[in-house]
């Protein structure tokens, strides 16, 4: 191997101990517990129901409390309404912190409930989840994953090709342009 005296084995890995040489913003990340931790970054997008446009993105450093903070920042920006707006998000987001800022900002948390563990309280309740508005929206918030995917693909975006959160943030912005232009051009095929 690359490193033969060197093994890492019974050690606990972390950002103190695994560090990269060529991007030292880079983190360790596990996306699952049944997956290794990797160096990488946080990206995230922000789309509206309607058409699957995306209406904001941004890049992080990858962390356990990115993906909250960070909407939290994203849909802060766009929440002063007239109109009450509803949020969709995965069982990641069903923490009582998220749901209290949601309704502190006016728009409705319909994040997916995560009750997977017995006695686990789910921050989202009955009165909102009775609600068609609820249903429709657990529906259209997977067709972020569309983006995510399109991304990997077309956008090249599967593996970086810059350092830095500032730069990949950059191409990300890009990538994501890239993506809108191509939807807006299919969904004006249908339209005479």
């Amino acid at each position: 191997g690359k490193n033969p005296g060197r093994t890492f084995k019974g050690e606990k890995i972390s950002n103190q101990t695994h560090t990269s040489s060529t991007d030292p913003e880079a983190k360790l990340y596990r996306k699952s517990l049944n997956q290794e931790p990797k160096l990488s970054f946080a990206a995230h997008l922000l789309t509206e129901n309607q058409n699957g446009l995306v209406v904001m993105s941004r890049v992080t450093q990858a962390d356990g409390f990115a993906e909250r903070e960070t909407a939290k920042a994203m849909i802060g920006k766009i929440a002063p309404r007239k109109r009450r707006i509803t949020v969709a998000a995965d069982k990641n987001y069903d923490t009582f912190g998220f749901a209290k800022a949601m309704r502190d900002l006016k728009v409705t948390p319909h994040v997916t409930q995560n009750t997977t563990k017995k006695g686990r309280r789910s921050s989202i309740d009955g009165r909102t989840t009775r609600h068609t508005s609820y249903a429709a929206s657990q529906k259209f918030r997977k067709r972020i994953e569309e983006v995510f995917g399109w991304l990997k693909t077309v956008g090249m975006f599967r593996k970086t090709r810059y350092r830095g959160v500032k730069k990949i943030d950059w191409h990300f912005t890009l990538a994501v342009t890239a993506y809108n232009l191509v939807r807006m051009r299919n969904l004006g095929v249908g339209a005479t």
